[in-house]
């Protein structure tokens, strides 16, 4: 099956020790391309900046989603490649500083044609991300989840090159690609969704993505089910969350990414902090139901760097 040739293949450029222990002491491209072919289903967690990220991997993930709406929303733009993706490139060095656990960027259509994602993708690899997504759209991008907007596809064959192009530039062998079908996003149908998906597959994506954005699982359901296990699936019920999480993994669902909730909770906290503080004119009633300042210290490494200034930094008490 697709699940073992994969994880031998991975076997075979690291020491059995590090496959088998599937994390910390690999680098962060090998473990996510471990979870995207684990036996278990697994979990990406969104954040968009250092901090979020930061709170991610204490949360206990083992890997985060660098969500494009939360990174452009926090921005204050639109997700409609209104940030360049030297911006988007710019706040992931930042977070992937920040942890350890493997970053998977939410890379829309890779910024442009084969070249623009090719050169996106040895970027990623410089500053150590280890994956990103693509999705089969026309660039500029359109949110899947706006209602009444057109959602217009790329030719299937020219992204599927654009995936081959970017599978043949990439220097590590474990950088993960993920191939994002958008066909039940745009109404184009099941077998418009499985003809793309098995196209983008034999080009090389290390996952399918495969997007709806129905209230249930029925589209996520009669994809699985025509697939049957050629290759590992990721999916984001952001519409559909009601779905027991359970259900997914009866169905063979690889990963699930958890797509834009921090950034939407950090909105409505963000939200009633200002207002709250606006109407009242004190601190007095907000201050118990934030974090202290020690915690922002805490996250930001003080502790570290206090121990490092006592450690290479003259002592004021010493005569220079």
């Amino acid at each position: 099956m697709w699940k073992t040739a994969i994880q031998k293949s991975s076997c075979m450029l690291y020491t059995p020790a590090k496959c088998i222990q599937r994390g910390l002491h690999s680098r962060k491209t090998t473990q996510l391309k471990e979870m995207i072919n684990s036996p278990e289903m697994e979990f990406l967690m969104e954040a968009h900046n250092g901090l979020s990220a930061k709170i991610v991997e204490e949360a206990g993930f083992r890997g985060i989603w660098g969500s494009g709406l939360a990174i452009s929303a926090q921005l204050g733009v639109r997700d409609c490649n209104e940030a360049s993706w030297t911006q988007v490139t710019d706040i992931l060095e930042f977070m992937a500083d920040a942890t350890t656990v493997p970053i998977l960027l939410d890379a829309d259509t890779g910024y442009g044609n084969f070249n623009n994602a090719r050169r996106l993708v040895n970027k990623l690899e410089k500053i150590g991300v280890a994956g990103c997504c693509m999705e089969d759209k026309i660039f500029p991008k359109t949110n899947s989840l706006l209602d009444n907007r057109k959602q217009p596809l790329a030719d299937m064959n020219e992204f599927a090159m654009k995936i081959r192009a970017c599978k043949d530039s990439q220097k590590d062998p474990d950088f993960v690609i993920v191939a994002r079908v958008e066909a039940l996003i745009a109404g184009w149908g099941m077998d418009e969704a499985l003809r793309r998906a098995e196209a983008y597959r034999k080009a090389g994506a290390d996952a399918i993505l495969i997007h709806s954005k129905k209230s249930d699982p029925s589209e996520i359901e009669g994809f699985m089910k025509a697939w049957n296990n050629q290759g590992p699936v990721v999916v984001v019920p952001t519409k559909y969350y009601k779905t027991p999480t359970s259900q997914l993994e009866q169905l063979g669902i690889s990963t699930v990414i958890w797509a834009n909730h921090n950034m939407r909770a950090s909105i409505t906290a963000m939200q009633e902090v200002s207002s709250n503080i606006f109407n009242q004119r004190s601190l007095a009633f907000i201050e118990p139901r934030v974090a202290p300042v020690k915690e922002v210290f805490r996250l930001q490494g003080e502790e570290e760097l206090a121990e490092a200034e006592r450690k290479y930094l003259p002592s004021a008490n010493k005569k220079s």
